[in-house]
């Protein structure tokens, strides 16, 4: 759990954005230490993740750094491959949530490359995952 307060957690992943980081990584690093990894190997675990899955625009990077934080809580890691079920259902309502807020949850829709919504700025979802991945980790989702 984050000892940074909701708002603070959006800003610093904002502020990752900024320096150059994708929209995963601004997520998972913003995250890391709440899940226990350090803020380098969570740059490298999250770098294939951005742009839709590596510039495929595909599922949202900033909402797929959310799902990875998530899995984090609850995964009891290699020893025990049973917490897959838990997992999928802490990042089920996310991933709802996600989508009746932005009316989906893909890179292309969402950046207005396809469909028919509006472009917005990859920023606002940047900061839509981190309250959401917040709410998750302190058991308000």
């Amino acid at each position: 759990m984050t000892s940074m307060s909701r708002e603070e957690c959006a800003k610093k992943a904002l502020e990752f954005h900024g320096k150059g980081f994708n929209c995963a990584q601004a997520i998972v690093c913003t995250f890391a230490d709440s899940v226990g990894i350090d803020e380098a190997t969570a740059f490298k675990l999250a770098e294939g993740l951005g742009g839709g899955l590596a510039t495929h625009t595909e599922t949202c990077g900033a909402l797929a750094g959310a799902c990875a934080i998530a899995g984090c809580t609850i995964s009891e890691g290699p020893h025990n491959p049973t917490t897959k079920a838990r997992t999928y259902e802490l990042i089920k309502p996310l991933v709802r949530r996600f989508r009746e807020e932005y009316a989906s949850s893909i890179c292309s829709d969402l950046k207005g490359l396809t469909g028919n919504l509006p472009k917005r700025p990859c920023d606002d979802y940047i900061v839509g995952a981190a309250l959401m991945t917040y709410d998750v980790l302190h058991g308000d989702e």
